[in-house]
C-alpha cells in the first residue's frame, strides 16, 4: 500500500507452457509477501499460456491497470514475454516492468541494455527480494506524468483520486477536468539482488547480492487450490543439487537446502486431505539425502488416500537396498520416478561431469520394474560431447532394454550460464541463438543426424510413450536389428509417405504401423493384427470396430457373448464389481474379444503358440502405470458349458 493509504496495484504475471502447468515460483513469492506485510489487496497474480494470443493477454493486463508489473521468465516463454512486454510498454509507458527467473538471471545487464522497456531484473530467488522491491515502490515518490493537466494555466502538483482509497477504472484524478498518468521513482539502490536501469543515465546498476533463505523461511504457497483443480501441483522440499552436471544450471550452486520434515509432513497432509490428483516435486535430485527421502516416502505411504500420485526426479544409482525394499510396499501408482540416464557413453559422462553408474541404474530400475508398482520415466539427451550417431544408438538401446514405462529422447539445450555453454567452442557445439537454445550440430553429430534423431523421437512418442502398443511393439521389434533401428526405419517411412508434420489420429497410427510392417520379412501380419486389436481394446472401449480388426463376430461368437453376460453367476464371477448393473449395461461397459492364438501365453513368454482364447476387458479396473483395462481370460471350460460343449 503506497503512501497516503492508496492502493498500489502490483501484478505478477506467469506465461506457462500449457494450461495444465502452474507457476510455483510466483505462488511462493505471493505467499511469502502476504506473510511479510504486503497487503493482499495490493497484489494480483495472473497466469496465461504461450498458446494464447498476445492481444488477449495484452488486453487483460491493461484492464488490470497495474502500477508495477513483473514477469516470471523461463526458457520456454522468454521470447513470448519480450514481445508482450514491449507492446505493454507502448500502452502503459510509465508502469515499471520487472523480470525474474532462471532465463534472465545469467546476464541481467545485457537484458536491460537490449530491452528498453525493462526497468529491472530480480536475480536469483525472488521471495524476500520481491518484498523489499515492493516496499521500495510503495515508499517511492509518485509524480504526475503523461499529458499535461491544466488548471488555470498551471500544472497540478499531484493526483487526487475521485473514489477515495479506490481508483477509478481509468485512474482518473481531479485536475481542472483533465486526465493524466503517474510515473514512479523508487529508490532501488538498497534492494539487494537486483539489476535495474538508472532512470537518469539509462545504465544498468547491480546491487549487492542477496543471501539465500533457509527452506524453512519459505511460506507454503497453497493456502487455497481454487482454480488449480485440473492442473499439476508443483512442490519443493529442497533447493540446490549436490552434483555438477555441466549442461544444468544447478551445477552453478552445488549446495542443498532441505525443508524440515515437520513442515513437509504438514504440507503433504494438505495435498492428501484435498485429494490432489498429482503432486510433482521439483527438487533437483530428490533422493540425494537418504533420511529426508525415506521420511517423505514413509509419510505418504502411511497416509495414502488412494488417489494422490507423487512425482519425483531422482538418481536411480543412489537408491539403497533399504529404499528399494520399502518402495515395494507402496500402492501401485502412489509414486512415479523420472530418472536422468542421459547417455551410456563413458567419455560423454566424463565430459559432462557425471559418474558412470550405468550398471547400478540398470540393476535398480530392474528391481523396481519387477514389482510393477512404480511408473519409471527414463531420460536421454542427444547432442552431448563425444556422442555421435552410433554412440547415441547404443545409449538408446541400453535404456530401452531397461523397459521404462516412458523413454524421453531430448536434445541438448545450451543454457546460458551452464558450464557446457562456456565450453561450447571446445566441443564444437552449435545451437539455436533463440530459446530454447537447442543443439543444431556438434563435432560428433551432424545436422543430418539431428534430423534423423528428431524422426526417432517422434516415433518413440507415438508408439512407445503413448503406451498404446504394449503388446504389438515388442513383436514387431524382434524383426529388426534393435529397437533404435526399428524407430529409425519407421520414422523414415513416415517421411517417405508424407506423414511427417501432420497429426494422425490414434487409429491412423495403427493403420500406418500395419502398412509399414507389410514388407517386413518373416513378420506374420495376422499375428500383428491380433496384437493390435488387443492393444486397442486394452486402452479403449470402442463403439465401432476398426477396419484392421477384421470382420465382426461370427454368429456363434455373438451367441456365446450374449449367454456369458446373461448368466449372472458366471458374469459376476469375472465382473464382481458389476453386481448393481444389468447384463446389457455390463456388456456395454466391458468388452469381450476372441483371439486366434493364446495371447496370455504370448504376453508371458513372447512366443506365439497355437490355440484360441477369449479375453474380457474391464475398463473400471485400469492399471495406474499404463492405464490399460483390467484383462482376464475366460476359462475354456466355462465357455464350453455356455454352448453345450461347443468349442469356439
Amino acid at each position: 500500500m503506497r503512501n497516503g493509504g492508496l492502493l498500489m496495484r502490483v501484478l505478477l504475471a506467469a506465461v506457462n507452457a500449457k494450461y495444465i502447468h502452474s507457476n510455483l515460483g510466483l505462488y511462493s513469492i505471493c505467499s511469502y509477501a502476504f506473510a511479510h506485510g504486503v497487503p493482499r489487496e495490493d497484489l494480483m497474480l495472473a497466469e496465461y499460456t504461450i498458446n494464447q494470443g498476445q492481444g488477449e493477454i495484452l488486453a487483460d493486463i491493461y484492464r488490470k491497470k497495474p502500477d508495477f508489473l513483473a514477469f516470471s521468465c523461463y526458457i520456454w516463454n522468454i521470447s513470448y514475454v519480450k514481445l508482450l512486454a514491449a507492446k505493454l510498454h507502448k500502452i502503459l509507458p510509465d508502469v515499471p516492468v520487472w523480470v525474474g527467473g532462471p532465463e534472465v538471471s545469467w546476464q541481467p545487464e545485457q537484458m536491460i541494455e537490449e530491452n528498453p522497456w525493462l526497468t529491472g531484473v530480480m536475480v536469483g530467488e525472488g521471495e524476500a527480494l520481491f518484498v523489499d522491491l515492493y516496499h521500495a515502490y510503495a515508499d517511492s515518490v509518485w509524480e504526475l506524468g503523461g499529458p499535461e493537466c491544466i488548471s488555470g494555466g498551471e500544472r497540478e502538483s499531484g493526483p487526487e483520486y475521485i473514489s477515495g482509497d479506490e481508483r477509478g477504472s481509468e485512474r482518473e484524478y481531479i485536475s481542472g477536468g483533465g486526465r493524466g498518468s503517474e510515473r514512479i521513482f523508487a529508490e532501488l539502490s538498497d534492494v539487494r539482488g537486483i539489476v535495474y536501469r538508472d532512470h537518469t543515465t539509462g545504465k544498468a546498476v547491480r546491487t549487492a547480492p542477496r543471501p539465500l533463505l533457509s527452506m524453512d523461511e519459505m511460506v507454503f504457497p497453497y493456502g487455497d487450490l481454487t482454480g488449480l483443480e485440473h492442473r499439476i501441483i508443483y512442490y519443493e522440499t529442497s533447493r540446490g543439487c549436490p552434483f555438477g552436471c555441466s549442461y544444468c544450471l544447478s551445477s552453478v550452486d552445488r549446495g542443498v537446502r532441505l525443508r524440515s520434515m515437520e513442515l513437509v509432513e504438514r504440507e503433504l497432509q494438505f495435498f492428501l486431505d484435498k485429494k490432489v490428483p498429482q503432486v510433482k516435486f521439483v527438487d533437483r535430485t530428490f533422493n540425494c539425502q537418504k533420511e529426508h527421502t525415506m521420511a517423505i516416502w514413509k509419510y505418504i505411504h502411511e497416509h495414502d488416500n488412494g488417489v494422490t500420485n507423487f512425482h519425483f526426479e531422482l538418481s536411480a544409482d543412489l537408491l539403497t537396498e533399504e529404499e528399494i525394499c520399502f518402495l515395494k510396499r507402496l500402492r501401485p501408482g502412489l509414486v512415479q520416478f523420472e530418472i536422468g540416464v542421459q547417455t551410456a557413453n563413458p567419455d560423454t559422462l566424463r565430459a559432462i561431469r557425471r559418474a558412470d553408474h550405468l550398471d547400478q541404474i540398470r540393476e535398480n530400475t530392474a528391481k523396481i520394474r519387477q514389482v510393477g508398482n512404480i511408473h519409471q520415466h527414463l531420460d536421454l539427451i542427444a547432442g552431448l560431447p563425444y556422442e555421435d550417431y552410433d554412440s547415441f544408438r547404443h545409449s538408446f538401446n541400453e535404456v530401452y532394454a531397461m523397459k521404462p514405462n516412458q523413454l524421453q529422447l531430448g536434445f541438448l539445450k545450451l543454457l546460458r550460464g551452464s558450464p557446457v555453454y562456456e565450453e561450447r567452442e571446445t566441443f564444437g557445439i552449435v545451437c539455436q541463438d533463440e530459446p530454447p537454445y537447442e543443439v543444431l550440430f556438434t563435432k560428433w553429430l551432424s545436422f543430418d543426424d539431428v534430423l534423423r534423431l528428431k524422426q526417432v523421437e517422434d516415433m518413440v512418442e507415438r508408439y512407445y510413450n503413448s503406451m498404446q502398443f504394449v503388446a504389438s511393439l515388442p513383436y514387431v521389434i524382434k524383426f529388426f536389428p534393435d529397437a533404435f533401428y526399428f524407430f529409425q526405419a519407421l520414422g523414415e517411412y513416415f517421411q517417405e509417405k508424407g506423414y511427417t508434420g501432420f497429426h494422425q489420429s490414434r487409429l491412423q497410427n495403427y493403420d500406418i504401423l500395419l502398412e509399414f510392417c507389410g514388407k517386413v520379412e518373416g513378420l506374420d501380419g495376422d499375428v500383428l493384427r491380433q496384437l493390435l486389436v488387443y492393444d486397442l481394446y486394452a486402452r479403449e472401449n470402442l463403439k465401432a470396430r476398426p477396419a484392421f480388426a477384421g470382420a465382426e463376430l461370427t454368429g456363434e461368437q455373438k451367441e456365446l457373448r450374449r449367454r456369458f453376460y446373461q448368466d449372472e453367476k458366471l458374469r459376476l464371477q469375472y465382473l464382481p464389481e458389476y453386481a448393481s448393473y444389468g447384463w446389457k449395461q455390463a456388456a456395454r461397459m466391458t468388452h469381450m474379444e476372441f483371439f486366434h492364438f493364446c495371447l496370455p501365453e504370448y504376453l508371458q513368454t513372447g512366443e506365439v503358440s497355437e490355440g484360441e482364447c477369449v479375453l474380457l476387458f474391464d475398463y473400471q479396473k485400469r492399471d495406474p502405470l499404463n492405464y490399460q483395462a483390467g484383462i482376464v481370460e475366460i476359462s475354456k471350460q466355462n465357455l464350453d458349458n455356455l454352448l453345450n460343449k461347443v468349442i469356439y
